[in-house]
């Protein structure tokens, strides 16, 4: 006991040197420069988090058992909060204790469980029925369950809420833009003109067609978060060694369902992570249309469509005091492709598992957390940035006023309806000349044109940059 209560103040003198490390020596962004943009996540995805939700598991698994098997069935039930207890109020000191039965096991689920028994001993609860802690298990039954636990309530709590924000500014900007026309491009030239807020709302349909994918109007989960709970290999063989007569693939169906869980039928010893690689592509894909976004608004800030806030006392370049970067959308930008790096690889590389177990996914699973942290700066970036542009309505009046080329389709397929003959050579001819074009050049076409009424063709003078959007005036 001595030593092991030695051992334990070592590594609390460890653990409490690391939780007061300066952010300046810290190796990772996430912990350093932004770690007080991804704190947050820390209650899902660091060590100890990783310890909590494994005494979840076992702790929530025993109580279930006290409940079916017969040498459990004296269990004192006044006592089960008491024992829920060991991973609600597990902490930095219990983390120190599992980490110290590790330094001797050199196994983290097995210092999971010995911590258990060590609180069970400190509760007073019945010595014998302490062996069924961990009960027919292997690791990879806590650990493919905690992991996918973890990824539910960050998603609940962090993921779902900040993206929702961000869904909803982005709506509230296309409405609020949706009244300035503005000249789109195509291949970098200028094509048949657009509105701001419709160029805003592709992005909007696009965020909630892939969160459709992962959670219903109503909050509830679409996507499933699978986990591994059948033993050694995947069979349930001790289980039903030990009780042939209960059912235990309905018994384990119906205890991840009652934690949130969908359990996975037939498994080697690990998952086959298909659910969370599933999950994670679908993150990059909303990560992919941010990207998207930012380099369109950095380019429209290039463009001078928007204009910057300026922030009196900050610093644009170290050289040239004018200028206003637009960073947010930069930093935006770099943390999505960092996160889908990660998320791509997890989705690609733990679902592969060496015949009935391998212990590669083990060590890359332990990093579900980062791309999430550098996402979450993303998100956060994004949302600091669009709160900071403005709307330059005469720069993006004077594009269209300088490119009456563009109302070519308009007049030509007005032409088309009327049975003109070849109207698309026509203008064809006259808008690729190399030589600007003008209001007034199309004035000149329009009044040669032979054969065509005098309503038509006050119909073609009508058409202009501003007006030839194909929208309605609002969004509804």
């Amino acid at each position: 006991l001595d030593e092991h209560t030695s051992r334990a103040k070592v590594i609390h003198i460890q653990l409490g040197s690391m939780a007061l490390q300066n952010p300046l020596e810290a190796v990772s962004p996430l912990d350093g420069r932004y770690r007080g943009k991804t704190e947050e996540l820390g209650q899902y995805f660091s060590e100890m988090a990783y310890q909590k939700y494994r005494c979840m598991l076992e702790v929530e698994y025993f109580i279930e058992l006290s409940e079916t098997v017969p040498q459990l069935a004296d269990f004192p039930k006044d006592r089960v909060e008491d024992l829920r207890g060991v991973y609600k109020e597990f902490g930095v000191e219990a983390a120190t204790r599992v980490k110290a039965h590790e330094a001797t096991t050199n196994h983290d689920v097995k210092a999971v469980e010995y911590y258990i028994r060590d609180a069970w001993k400190e509760l007073g609860l019945p010595v014998k029925m302490v062996e069924f802690v961990h009960f027919g298990l292997t690791s990879q039954d806590v650990n493919d369950c905690a992991v996918p636990l973890a990824l539910k309530d960050c998603m609940t709590n962090v993921y779902l809420p900040i993206i929702t924000s961000l869904v909803e500014t982005l709506e509230g900007l296309a409405k609020e833009w949706w009244q300035y026309p503005m000249l789109a491009r195509t291949h970098g030239q200028p094509a048949t003109p657009t509105r701001l807020g419709k160029e805003i709302m592709v992005f909007v349909e696009r965020l909630k067609a892939q969160l459709a994918l992962i959670v219903a109007d109503d909050g509830k989960f679409v996507h499933k978060f699978g986990a591994k709970f059948g033993g050694a290999t995947g069979g349930l063989c001790a289980h039903q060694i030990a009780y042939p007569d209960i059912d235990w693939i309905t018994w384990t169906n119906g205890f991840l369902g009652r934690l949130g869980l969908s359990r996975e039928q037939f498994t080697t010893q690990v998952s086959h992570y298909d659910s969370l690689s599933s999950l994670f592509h679908s993150l990059s894909r909303i990560n992919v249309i941010l990207l998207d976004l930012c380099r369109d608004v950095w380019q429209y800030i290039s463009m001078k469509y928007f204009t910057q806030t300026v922030v009196k006392d900050e610093v644009g370049s170290s050289a040239m005091p004018h200028k206003v970067n637009p960073i947010d959308f930069e930093n935006a930008e770099g943390n999505f492709g960092v996160a889908n790096a990660l998320f791509i690889h997890l989705a690609q590389s733990m679902p592969i598992s060496r015949l009935q177990r391998d212990l590669t996914s083990s060590t890359v699973v332990r990093n579900v957390g980062v791309p999430f942290g550098h996402t979450l700066i993303g998100f956060k970036s994004l949302i600091k940035g669009m709160s900071k542009i403005k709307v330059n309505a005469t720069q993006l009046s004077l594009d269209l006023d300088d490119n009456w080329a563009v109302v070519a389709e308009a007049i030509q397929t007005i032409l088309r309806r009327e049975g003109y003959p070849d109207p698309y050579r026509l203008l064809k001819e006259a808008t690729r000349t190399g030589d600007g074009i003008s209001q007034a050049t199309l004035a000149v076409l329009i009044d040669g044109l032979e054969g065509v009424s005098p309503a038509v063709k006050d119909e073609l003078r009508r058409v202009t940059p501003h007006s030839f959007t194909g929208l309605p005036l609002t969004l509804e």
